[in-house]
């Protein structure tokens, strides 16, 4: 469970992380990098595709400047995963609603 967010810095489960991250229901996976820091391409999240999530939630940071390409978008939907892609501040209280009840894991840009 996310417990907060704010520009750079997000809690989990009462720990907290300063660096990007992915949130699988088993672990999570910091300090996590994007090929083109501000985009998101299918090789970025190999592993979370692999574990055949029912939603990913991604947070594209304060702004919301990372973007996802329309391949990546038809990728991930190929897969029979729901993407949800929203600013960082929504997207940790959607992922945190959608958990309770889905196998969703939830991917964090923390700045920008």
């Amino acid at each position: 469970m996310i417990e907060s967010y704010s520009f750079g810095s997000m809690v989990v489960d009462g720990k907290e992380y300063t660096s990007d991250l992915i949130i699988y229901s088993d672990r999570i996976q910091s300090s996590w990098w994007r090929r083109e820091g501000h985009r998101l391409d299918i090789e970025d999240i190999k592993e979370v595709l692999e574990a055949k999530p029912e939603v990913l939630v991604v947070g594209t940071g304060a702004s919301g400047l990372v973007e996802i390409p329309e391949e990546t978008e038809k990728h991930i939907r190929s897969k029979g995963i729901r993407l949800i892609v929203q600013k960082t501040e929504e997207a940790y209280k959607t992922f945190n609603a959608l958990s309770k009840s889905k196998k969703a894991i939830g991917a964090f840009h923390l700045t920008c």
